[in-house]
C-alpha cells in the first residue's frame, strides 16, 4: 500500500519542499526509518546503493535540527570518502537551508579555511570524513559538545578503511544522551560492536538484498592479452557508452586515462592520489557527460553514485567476489540493465572461475567481440522517473514514451525498402545526448528504442528519421538510422 511523506510524519515545510522537487512517493527504506528516526530511536539499516537511503535518514536529521552556535553544530554525519560526503551534504543542503540551516562538508584534499569559516559561522550539519573532522577538533575548530543527532553512514567501508576507532573516538565527544542512526551492509563483526557499544536498544530495517541486484547486470568475461586491454576498452566505451573502468593502482588509472585519450576516448582518472578538486572535476565531468569515461581505482567502488552508467570494465581483476560486487553495483542501477566485462589474461582462468563461483555467476571466458555487447539501457519512463531510487540526484518528471512489443507495419505507412530490408520514418521522441540512446516514435502508437552505436549521424529529440527496426536483447530497437 502507498503512503506519502506527510503520512510518515515528515512536517508540511518539508514534504512541500520534497514534492516541489519532484519527489513524492517514499521509497521502502524511507517509509521504514522515516518515523522511527522522527521520533529520536537509534536505528540500526541497511539498504542496497541507490534505495534512497540518504533521504531516509536526512529527512528525520533536518527535521529534528536545532540550531547552533558558532563552532558547536548540532548534528553529525560520517562517511568513509570525500565523494560521499559531498554527495550527501549536496542532497540535503536544499532542506536544511528551508528551515535556515547550513550544511557544511568536511574532508581531506582541500584548504581548511573554507571548512573553518563555515564552522565559525555557525553550521548546524557538519557532514564529515573522521581524519580530517579529527584534524579540525584537535586545532579546536569546532566542539561536538552540542551534537544530539549522529549518522553513521557505511559504517562496512569504514571498517574496511579503518575508520572505527577513529569514529569511536568522535562519538565520545558528541552528546549524551544522542541519537544514533547506523547504517551497513553488514552488521557483524567490527561494525556489530560499533552499533552494541554507541546505540541505544536500536530499532533494526533492512531493506532489499544485501547488495546489487546482479541479474540485472550482463556478466562478460573477455580472454585478452595484457597489452590489447587499452583497445578493448576504447571499443566497450565506444559501443555502450557511459563507462567506469577500474584499474588496481593510481599510476595504472593514469595510465590508461592517457591511453584512452590517445585512442580517441574522453576519459578521466579518480583516485586517492589526487587532489579533491581534480577528483572533484573529473567526477563532475563524468556525470554531466563531458567525458565518457571514469578510471577509477576501488576508492570509487563504493560511495559514489552516478546515475545511467551503462557497463563497468575491470581493467585490473578485483581483490576478491565482495569488490566485484562493488564495482560492478555502479551499474544497472535504479532497475536499470547494465553491462559489466571482466578481462582474463592468459593463464589467469583459474581465478576468473573462483571469482564467477564466490559471486555467483556462471559465465564462459570468451575471445572479446564489442557486437556481442549490445544491451538496452533502462527505459524512458524508468530513465526518468521522479525520485528515482538514487540517493545524491533526482530524474526530470516520468516520461509517457514505453516500449512496448512491435506491431506489424500498417498498409500505406511510411515503410521505405532498402537493399532489401523494410523501413520506416519516424520522430525521435526522446534523445540522452550525454548517454547516448533514446527512442523514436513510428507514429503506429510504438516507441522503438535506439542507441547511438546504431545511428548514421548525429540525431535529438523532435527530428525525423529513418530507420530499420530488429529484435534487440529486451525488445524490439532502431538500427540503420539517418535523419531525413
Amino acid at each position: 500500500m502507498s503512503t506519502t511523506f506527510g503520512a510518515l510524519g515528515v512536517p508540511d515545510d518539508l514534504t512541500a519542499r520534497l514534492v516541489a522537487a519532484g519527489i513524492t512517493d517514499p521509497f521502502a527504506i524511507q517509509a521504514a526509518v522515516i518515523p522511527d528516526a522522527l521520533a529520536g530511536r537509534d536505528v540500526t539499516g541497511r539498504a542496497p546503493t541507490g534505495s534512497g537511503k540518504t533521504l531516509a535518514f536526512g529527512i528525520p536529521l533536518v527535521a529534528n535540527l536545532q540550531p547552533a552556535q558558532r563552532k558547536r553544530p548540532t548534528a553529525l554525519v560520517l562517511a568513509p570518502t570525500r565523494e560521499l560526503a559531498e554527495q550527501i551534504a549536496a542532497e540535503l543542503r536544499p532542506l536544511a537551508r528551508a528551515r535556515r540551516h547550513e550544511v557544511v562538508s568536511v574532508y581531506g584534499g582541500v584548504g581548511y579555511g573554507a571548512q573553518r569559516k563555515a564552522l565559525d559561522n555557525g553550521a548546524e550539519l557538519v557532514v564529515a570524513c573522521p581524519g580530517r573532522l579529527e584534524d579540525l577538533l584537535t586545532m579546536r575548530a569546532l566542539s561536538l559538545e552540542s551534537v544530539t543527532q549522529v549518522v553513521i553512514d557505511e559504517a562496512d567501508r569504514m571498517s574496511d578503511m579503518g575508520f572505527l576507532p577513529a569514529v569511536r573516538r568522535i562519538l565520545e565527544q558528541t552528546a549524551a544522551p544522542r541519537q544514533v542512526l547506523l547504517f551497513s551492509a553488514t552488521h557483524d563483526g567490527a561494525v556489530g560492536k560499533l552499533a552494541a557499544a554507541v546505540q541505544r536498544h536500536p530499532v533494526r530495517h533492512e531493506v532489499g538484498a544485501a547488495g546489487p541486484d546482479m541479474t540485472l547486470t550482463r556478466h562478460v568475461f573477455w580472454s585478452v592479452d595484457r597489452v590489447d586491454r587499452p583497445e578493448l576498452t576504447a571499443d566497450v566505451v565506444r559501443r555502450l557508452g557511459s563507462t567506469m573502468v577500474f584499474c588496481r593502482t593510481r599510476h595504472g588509472a593514469d595510465r590508461l586515462a592517457r591511453q584512452l585519450e590517445k585512442l580517441g576516448v574522453s576519459a578521466a582518472p579518480i583516485h586517492g592520489g589526487r587532489s579533491q578538486p581534480q577528483r572533484d572535476r573529473a567526477l563532475k565531468a563524468f556525470q554531466s557527460g563531458v567525458v565518457a569515461t571514469l578510471v577509477a581505482t576501488d576508492v570509487a567502488a563504493r560511495g559514489l553514485h552516478v546515475d545511467d552508467v551503462q557497463a563497468v570494465v575491470h581493467f585490473d581483476p578485483p581483490e576478491d567476489g565482495a569488490t566485484y560486487v562493488h564495482r560492478s553495483g555502479r551499474t544497472a542501477r535504479a532497475g536499470a540493465s547494465g553491462v559489466v566485462v571482466s578481462f582474463v589474461e592468459r593463464g589467469a582462468e583459474k581465478d576468473a572461475k573462483k571469482l564467477q563461483r564466490e559471486i555467483r555467476v556462471n559465465a564462459e571466458i570468451v575471445r572479446p567481440d564489442v557486437r556481442e555487447l549490445a544491451t538496452r539501457p533502462a527505459t524512458a519512463a524508468e530513465a526518468r522517473r521522479p525520485n528515482a531510487p538514487h540517493d545524491e540526484a533526482r530524474r526530470p518528471a516520468p516520461s509517457r514514451h514505453v516500449t512496448r512489443p512491435l506491431s506489424p507495419q500498417p498498409s500505406g505507412s511510411a515503410a521505405l525498402r532498402v537493399e532489401g530490408v523494410s523501413r520506416k520514418t519516424g520522430t525521435v521522441a526522446f534523445f540522452h545526448v550525454r548517454r547516448g540512446y533514446g527512442f523514436i516514435s513510428a507514429g503506429d502508437g510504438v516507441d522503438v528504442f535506439v542507441h547511438q552505436s546504431n545511428t548514421g549521424s548525429p540525431i535529438a529529440t523532435g527530428q525525423q528519421v529513418e530507420f530499420a527496426v530488429r529484435t534487440g536483447q529486451k525488445g524490439p530497437e532502431a538500427y540503420d538510422v539517418v535523419a531525413v
